[in-house]
């Protein structure tokens, strides 16, 4: 049975499940990271990397501070820089990934056209 807030979803690379956490409860973990508790021990309740939390704390604070700006982006424009941030990761993984296989010798497929 699935905890209350929680989806599961398939770990493709393992075969293993691997939990989805809500938003409410991403918020309800950064909130007590916010109060004081320590990354390692509400890492190692909840059953989650610090990494994650540490993430999502930032994440969390990042939007709190945009909605304190006189002008805060609107949730398209910061999902557009969201994108256009993982397009630039993406594109680099790309690029270094060519990179090794030319080093090893072997042919990168051909870059597709539109």
């Amino acid at each position: 049975m699935e905890e209350e807030g929680v989806q599961r979803s398939q770990c493709e690379a393992v075969g293993e499940r691997k939990k989805r956490w809500s938003a409410k409860r991403k918020r309800e973990a950064v909130t007590r990271l916010l109060r004081g508790e320590t990354l390692d021990s509400l890492a190692h309740e909840l059953k989650v990397p610090a990494a994650y939390l540490a993430q999502w704390r930032e994440e969390f604070v990042s939007a709190g501070t945009e909605a304190l700006k006189a002008r805060p982006k609107s949730a398209e424009e910061r999902r557009l820089k969201e994108a256009q941030h993982k397009v630039g990761e993406l594109t680099s993984e790309v690029d270094i990934l060519r990179a090794l296989l030319e080093k090893k010798g072997a042919q990168p497929p051909r870059r597709r056209s539109k």
